[in-house]
């Protein structure tokens, strides 16, 4: 559950480190964004001499977070961080070419079969 002004981790190697949540898409009245949503966010950090620079605004999809999120089996899974992978423009593809840390399944069910195909850790 993640809404505007939430710091993230960014979660591939892209070349951002940390971003800030501004908007939550879906909606004019859309608060608050769970795991499988797009985003948009401005990087706060980022390593130099990369694709993604500070201050670049950008399309990202939320794939971890630390509210418990629910299975459609009835269990739930939770993250110890908040966590996005950023994407390209207008499409549901990666911006970067791998992705790091744990991946819920659902997020292949929800059209980002790419980013779970370049994950290494699919729970």
């Amino acid at each position: 559950m993640l809404q505007p002004r939430a710091i993230v981790k960014i979660a591939d190697n892209s070349g951002g480190k940390i971003g800030r949540i501004f908007k939550v898409l879906g909606g004019s009245k859309k608060r608050y964004a769970e795991i499988g949503e797009i985003v948009v966010l401005s990087v706060q950090k980022a390593e130099p001499r990369k694709g993604v620079k500070k201050k670049d605004v950008l399309h990202a999809v939320v794939v971890r977070q630390r509210k418990p999120f629910r299975r459609s089996d009835g269990s739930y899974i939770r993250f110890d961080e908040n966590a996005v992978v950023i994407l390209e423009k207008g499409k549901k593809d990666p911006l970067a070419g791998r992705v790091f840390g744990p991946i819920p399944r659902e997020l292949s069910e929800f059209g980002f079969h790419s980013i779970t195909s370049k994950a290494a850790e699919v729970v």
